[in-house]
């Protein structure tokens, strides 16, 4: 199924102003995913990670922050995860184009100012066409698109009771990320440190005799020529 929930806020405040809906008997929107897509919008700070993943029950809450505007979705947890990112990124950038469209150089200034809820659900078609491109693709071409891992991989993953019955701010999170980081990094240049160490002992005696043995043959050689 494609992505079933859609929303586009201002990060600075979480004004939500676009939401697009495609829920199927199935696979309902309830209002408890409405209320945690609220939620999560409001933990968004400025220093909040980029794009995170949200696990909740049987789904997941994707988020990606640009141009201080948040952009998230709710898909089933099957739907592959690099998808999902590769939607936000795809309704970023119509939102934003139609936006510099219908405002040019002052968009900014018109999505800074918004003074009231959804006052560009005008926007909505655009996310329900695309919504409908994701219905219609094939689940290969979906499952094609997760083979790529190595950039997706890397953006954290939290469970939603972490953040909202923690009360924890989407920043936290961030900082934790980045300690997790440091310390990977400061693994992997431990880990090559070792490696360098046993190659040295390993090949070390041999390189030094090696040596040696020139340095003796050129002075034979040396005395001999003179």
């Amino acid at each position: 199924m494609p992505p079933l929930l859609t929303q586009v806020a201002r990060t600075s405040d979480s004004l939500p102003l676009v939401a697009c809906t495609t829920a199927t008997h199935t696979l309902p929107v309830t209002s408890k995913h409405q209320q945690d897509a609220q939620q999560l919008m409001k933990r968004m700070t400025t220093g909040s990670p980029n794009k995170m993943s949200i696990a909740t029950g049987n789904y997941c809450f994707y988020y990606m922050a640009r141009d201080n505007l948040c952009f998230l979705t709710l898909c089933e947890e099957s739907f592959p995860k690099r998808s999902a990112f590769l939607y936000l990124e795809e309704i970023a950038d119509l939102i934003l184009q139609e936006m510099i469209r219908e405002y040019g150089n002052d968009w900014r200034n018109q999505v800074d100012q918004a003074a009231r809820p959804f006052q560009f659900i005008h926007y909505d078609p655009i996310i329900q066409r695309k919504q409908r491109e994701y219905r219609e693709q094939r689940p290969q071409a979906r499952s094609q698109l997760n083979e790529d891992l190595n950039e997706i991989q890397s953006i954290m993953r939290k469970n939603i009771d972490e953040i909202l019955n923690r009360g924890e701010k989407l920043d936290q999170v961030s900082n934790i990320s980045n300690d997790l980081r440091s310390k990977s990094k400061d693994f992997k240049w431990g880990t090559k440190k070792l490696t360098l160490q046993a190659r040295l002992q390993q090949y070390g005696p041999m390189v030094v005799g090696a040596t040696l043995f020139f340095i003796i043959l050129y002075v034979k050689i040396f005395h001999i020529g003179f």
